[in-house]
This record gives structure tokens, C-alpha cells and sequence, in this order.
């Protein structure tokens, strides 16, 4: 099993970028897919989580309305983008699955199975 998140970088205040997350070695289409992050000194943190079916998506309260996290079965990729971005968003940002809960995005890390290695996200002039 493995996942593999890419699309991290340097961005200014106010700018975007797309994040990616390839899955390998499980049923991706039956897993529930979340982003969590870690900024330095603070724990980790739930970002945004999708559904298996893309039916149901859920956002922490900080990025509602600028982030959008979706989902390519076919590609077993799932995606977070992120705009008007600020310098509090600068993170290691995870990728994560959930096979035992496909249906209702989690939001705990405890309840994802697999992690992928995280992308660096620096916002910053």
C-alpha cells in the first residue's frame, strides 16, 4: 500500500496550488479519502475529507470556501485545491485512506488506515 501526495511548493499570499495524491495497493474506489496537515509545533489537523462515492465532502471550519478536495477513481488520485491561500495554511500536508469507513468523511486520523509521506505547502512573500 502506498500513497503518494505531490504538488507541494513555495506560493505568495492570495495564490494557488493543486495538490495530488496517487493511491496504489488497495481498493482506492472503496475508501473514503481525507487531507490533514502539520504545521511546525502543532499537531496535526484535519483539512477536508471526500467520500468514496464523491458524494459527501466536509471541511474544517479554516478552509471552507477556499479549499476544494475531489476525487478521480479511474485514477485513483484524489485532489486538494487550494486558493487564496495565507501564510497560516503553511504545512506538511497528508494524504489519507479509510477503507473500514467509505460512506461519512472522518475527520479523526485516527480512523484512516493509510498515510501517505506528505508535501511540503509554504505560503509566503
Amino acid at each position: 500500500v502506498q500513497l503518494v501526495e505531490s504538488g507541494g511548493g513555495l506560493v505568495q499570499p492570495g495564490g494557488s496550488l493543486r495538490l495530488s495524491c496517487a493511491a496504489f495497493g488497495f481498493t482506492f474506489s472503496s475508501s473514503a479519502m481525507g487531507w490533514f496537515r502539520q504545521a511546525p509545533g502543532k499537531e496535526r489537523e484535519f483539512v477536508a475529507a471526500i467520500s468514496y462515492s464523491s458524494l459527501s465532502t466536509y471541511y474544517a471550519d479554516s478552509v471552507k470556501g477556499r479549499f476544494t478536495i475531489s476525487r478521480d477513481n479511474a485514477k485513483s488520485t484524489v485532489y486538494l485545491q487550494m486558493d487564496s491561500l495565507k501564510p497560516e495554511d503553511t504545512a506538511v500536508y497528508y494524504c489519507a485512506a479509510t477503507y473500514l469507513h467509505p460512506v461519512v468523511p472522518r475527520t479523526s486520523g485516527d480512523e484512516y488506515e493509510y498515510w501517505g509521506q506528505g508535501t511540503q505547502v509554504t505560503v509566503s512573500s
